[in-house]
């Protein structure tokens, strides 16, 4: 079912003015996945590093890393984050870039908004020279490990994400992306 126009999704790449909305939506998502039992030191201390609006003006600042934003009525809604020519000893590709994140607001979840953050994603990785598109997804993410495969993503192996001493062992999954910016392109 369309959405009507005003609940239509857009999607640019994000700017310096973004950085505020950013920490704010990625702290919601992150709790919101990974909290799951509530707030311990570990995850508290990740989100104050990693997703304040600080982190965010960084990574905005950081030529090697592309944001892409999905906006409803003027909100931000969810967001991808990619760094280029970030490899790993499991992907099979010369040229990769890494899918750090890829949020999306509960409330818009189900409505494409992530599949089409993907696949943005995956152009713009594409036109920055990588083969392969990478991410890893914990494995308490029931929704990412249906998602990604859907996504024509293959599972590469597995990994752990460490928090202050904590292991949280994670997929990893891979897309070859090269042909996305060849048909773009067409």
């Amino acid at each position: 079912m369309p959405l009507p126009a005003s609940d239509a999704i857009t999607f640019r790449l994000a700017s310096a003015d973004d950085a505020l909305c950013l920490g704010v939506l990625s702290t919601q998502v992150f709790l919101d996945t990974y909290a799951t039992q509530g707030i311990r030191p570990a995850l508290a201390n990740e989100v104050l590093q990693l997703h304040s609006v600080a982190a965010y003006e960084a990574l905005l600042a950081d030529p090697g890393v592309t944001i892409l934003v999905a906006e409803c009525d003027g909100h931000l809604i969810g967001f991808s984050q990619v760094r280029d020519g970030a490899g790993d000893p499991q992907v099979p590709a010369a040229a990769a870039s890494e899918l750090r994140r890829l949020y999306v607001q509960e409330r818009f979840t189900g409505r494409g908004v992530g599949r089409d953050l993907l696949r943005q994603a995956e152009k713009a990785a594409a036109a920055r020279g990588a083969e392969m598109l990478w991410l890893t997804a914990w494995e308490g993410n029931a929704r990412a490990l249906l998602f990604y495969p859907r996504c024509g993503y293959e599972h590469l192996g597995v990994t752990v994400y460490t928090i202050e001493g904590e292991d949280y062992p994670n997929r990893l999954f891979g897309k070859r992306v090269r042909h996305v910016a060849a048909a773009a392109a067409e």
